[in-house]
């Protein structure tokens, strides 16, 4: 076993954003994709389960030791590689920051990604979740990625095909993808720009600041303010963002929803089904600004869960099956969190 390329015991909790302190049993900082292949060509160190660990934003980590083998991606590097006919095509390795890199295609005079500032992690991680925010999702402006598959030992480019996009979704959080580490991913961004405005909140944003035709700066800036102004900063409390997905239910199912609780807030999905507002539901059972042990619902957005301070992970999780729990009793929908739990 090449055991030299890896460290043990190491502290995690400056890299989980919830600042759960935990230790991982075997850690390696991914900085070269050469790290990998030795370690798929050892056959110890290929054995070892795996844990690929980015900005640490969607995760919570519910053991005093993580066991498994942390790959903590720090590749870094973006550049503009190409262009076709609509778009411009720019990089960036899996270890950037994802903020970083929005401001960065902004800085370059690029719109696209401008919906999506202020998002906690990685580059690399954004394919994985297919993250989103306000209107706009990673599969939008996505082209194509290089993975390393730990089955093959070899690099190898995907397309969005490829990938299996869905709703804060894809092929890596499933079994096919599970020996697959996203070293760079590429995004194609339009030459013809034009403002994504279709979420009310920051449509209404830029009115109010009498911005009738925003450039993708203004647009940007508009979604740090109301960002910053919904949700905590995970240097100050301890989160992961959103935990729980809008959930989607059939039409009859909402529709009974409504007849009891008109305000129900949804929105019909282009297959007929109706994505619901997670927020929304666990406001209704009571849970925003309450707390359960150490661990609690953030007082603005009831979708964020907080570390209120000295949390460990079993207590996020208690009060996540608790709002689980109250949901689907009242509700009838069970809601799906989006951190992997370790």
């Amino acid at each position: 076993m090449q055991a030299d390329l890896l460290s043990s015991d190491v502290q995690l909790q400056s890299f989980n954003t919830f600042g759960i302190p935990a230790r991982a049993r075997h850690y390696l900082r991914v900085t070269d994709p050469g790290q990998l292949a030795a370690i798929a060509a050892d056959p110890a160190l290929a054995a070892l389960p795996r844990l690929v660990l980015g900005g640490g934003s969607n995760l919570l980590i519910t053991a005093d030791t993580v066991e498994r083998l942390v790959l903590h991606m720090g590749l870094m590097g973006k550049e503009i590689v190409g262009e076709t006919a609509d778009a411009i095509l720019v990089r960036a390795r899996a270890g950037e920051s994802w903020h970083g890199f929005v401001e960065w295609t902004i800085a370059q005079g690029l719109g696209g990604l401008e919906n999506m500032a202020l998002i906690p992690g990685t580059v690399g991680a954004s394919p994985i979740q297919n993250i989103g925010a306000y209107g706009a999702e990673v599969k939008d402006r996505f082209h194509a990625l290089t993975v390393f598959d730990f089955a093959t030992g070899a690099t190898r480019a995907m397309d969005a095909a490829a990938c299996r996009f869905g709703y804060r979704d894809s092929v890596f959080k499933h079994e096919e993808g599970r020996d697959l580490v996203v070293l760079d991913v590429t995004f194609a961004l339009p030459r013809a720009w034009g403002p994504n405005l279709r979420y009310a909140e920051l449509a209404n944003a830029l009115q109010e600041a009498g911005i009738a035709a925003p450039t993708p700066r203004q647009v940007a800036d508009a979604v740090i303010a109301v960002r910053r102004r919904k949700l905590p900063d995970p240097a100050v409390i301890g989160n992961a963002g959103s935990f729980f997905k809008n959930p989607v239910v059939g039409p009859e199912h909402c529709a009974r929803l409504l007849a009891a609780w008109p305000d129900l807030v949804h929105h019909v999905q282009p297959d007929g089904t109706e994505k619901l507002a997670a927020g929304w539901l666990i406001d209704r059972c009571g849970w925003k600004g309450r707390s359960l042990g150490r661990a609690g619902v953030y007082p603005k957005q009831a979708l964020v869960l907080v570390n209120n301070g000295g949390a460990d992970g079993a207590e996020v999780l208690a009060l996540a099956r608790a709002i689980q729990h109250d949901v689907q009793e009242r509700f009838g929908v069970l809601l799906e969190p989006e951190p992997v739990m370790v």
